[in-house]
């Protein structure tokens, strides 16, 4: 995920679209999130008793859970009172990403039309041309190998990571708009996470980053590798990957994107059944950009280019009907 600068017009994505009347409180998902952060819990206090080739591998799984949570929670889950969806899924497990700065670019990813835009779309890992020509050769190389799934995986949290909070700095010098409360909530947040790793179990923060944190990223980055390709409609710029028994319930099946990017309202454990119910229009609407599985993306693009890093159009054109400044 890039940095992205606050606008008022972003300020009010969440508003622009109304999801239908649904239950007041998601039971299923609560129960989730009650599970998840008792099962972190549970395995960070294991550390020393049990094999960190157990401990870790697990708590990396729960990290990438939690982050699926928290999508969930930014469109509007469990409950009807965003307030408590944010205090639910708010501590920061990984430790990178402020919650409230996750909620404004991801919602302003779903502005649908300017999907994999390299400066309108926060997730997009396409680039202008201007952008490209301004790197440097190392820089271009590493961007190159994240264009193949292996690459995404090993530099790609890294990078993240990085780029990210590279791009925070200025804004926070220039105070942008509420950015420095944020930063101070997260960090603050960040403190009871770092006590019961470091002190309550006696895992020491490098070991925790490096072995939980990071390849939680990793998996989360799996997710996103291929959801998205830059394509004339709208539509066929956003992916499905069917099939996904193991990977699908961890992304909470958010795999079946071009279902999560129509209806984000429709809680996760509703996907699979809506999916069936729509298989046919979904693919016939996104150009069938679908993928059997997770081994399907692999087989393709594990050491090959999903795509290649300069947008093809450079920008996403802005459409007569669009009133958002492009600039």
């Amino acid at each position: 995920m890039r940095s992205y600068e606050l606008t008022a017009a972003d300020r009010g994505v969440r508003g622009a679209r109304a999801a239908p009347r649904r239950a007041a409180v998601e039971v299923p998902t609560l129960l989730l999130i009650v599970a998840t952060y008792s099962a972190w819990l549970t395995m960070t206090f294991e550390y020393g008793r049990w094999p960190l080739w157990i401990v870790a591998p697990v708590t990396a799984v729960l990290i990438t859970l939690h982050g699926s949570l928290q999508h969930e929670t930014v469109h509007g889950h469990p409950t009807r009172w965003r307030a408590l969806n944010r205090l639910l899924a708010i501590v920061p497990l990984s430790l990178w990403l402020p919650y409230r700065r996750y909620e404004q670019c991801h919602l302003a990813h779903h502005m649908d039309e300017r999907l994999t835009d390299p400066i309108d779309d926060p997730e997009s890992y396409y680039w202008t041309a201007a952008d490209w020509a301004r790197l440097s050769p190392l820089g271009r190389t590493l961007v190159r190998g994240q264009q193949t799934l292996i690459g995404r995986m090993t530099i790609g949290p890294f990078w993240t990571v990085g780029r990210f909070l590279r791009g925070e700095w200025p804004a926070l010098r220039r105070n942008s708009p509420g950015l420095r409360a944020l930063w101070l909530e997260h960090l603050l947040l960040c403190i009871p996470v770092i006590v019961w790793v470091s002190v309550v179990c006696g895992i020491p923060l490098w070991k925790y980053l490096l072995t939980m944190a990071v390849p939680g990223i990793s998996l989360t980055l799996v997710r996103s590798f291929a959801e998205h390709r830059a394509r004339p409609p709208v539509r066929y710029r956003v992916a499905v990957v069917e099939r996904s028994w193991i990977l699908g319930p961890l992304y909470l099946f958010n795999n079946l994107h071009a279902l999560h990017h129509e209806a984000p309202w429709v809680p996760w454990y509703d996907y699979p059944a809506r999916y069936r119910r729509h298989r046919e229009r979904l693919i016939r609407e996104n150009g069938g950009l679908v993928y059997r599985s997770y081994f399907d993306v692999a087989r393709r693009f594990l050491f090959r280019a999903h795509d290649a890093p300069v947008h093809p159009t450079n920008r996403v054109p802005i459409e007569p009907t669009q009133t958002r400044n492009a600039a």
